[in-house]
């Protein structure tokens, strides 16, 4: 018999832990959740969850983006992939390159100054994001798909079906 999948949502809005956590039990996976980064990098070593849900925005505007690249810089979590989950309205492209589509986006007049871009290719589904940090100087990673906030259940179990 093949074991639960274990799925872990980190975010700091407790309603959207609950909503989350109520859509994916109904669809048979056990859910465990954390409030912040750290939070979330003591679940991912205790737990080792099947795949991870990170906010963007918790104590910092950034603590999503900081937790998704400590999981890929780090060896221990390099396997567990994870969505960014965000109201941030997503860019597609169908140019191969995810990344040099957000590099484009960011010589654009009408993006260049947006703090995040959420990228994703139509066609293979490939994405990243491109965000500015505090001292000005961009930042990319690539990560497997997006959540869309406010959270839709039918959305949410898509796209984690394609993952895991």
């Amino acid at each position: 018999m093949e074991k639960t999948k274990k799925i872990l949502i980190v975010d700091d809005d407790i309603d959207v832990i609950t909503l989350v956590k109520a859509v994916l039990k109904k669809e048979g996976f056990e859910v465990i959740s954390a409030l912040n980064k750290q939070e979330g990098l003591e679940k991912l070593r205790s737990e080792k969850p099947d795949l991870a849900i990170l906010d963007v925005m918790m104590t910092t505007h950034y603590e999503g983006f900081e937790l998704a690249q400590e999981i890929l810089s780090n060896p221990e979590f390099k396997d567990i992939p994870f969505l960014m989950q965000s109201s941030i309205d997503i860019l597609v492209t169908s140019k191969a390159s995810v990344q040099d589509m957000a590099r484009e986006y960011r010589k654009d007049p009408n993006f260049k100054d947006l703090q995040v871009l959420l990228v994703k290719n139509i066609n293979d589904g490939s994405a990243g994001i491109d965000y500015k940090a505090e001292d000005g100087k961009t930042h990319w990673f690539p990560v497997r798909g997006f959540i869309r906030k406010p959270v839709e259940a039918e959305k949410l179990v898509s796209e984690i079906n394609k993952h895991i």
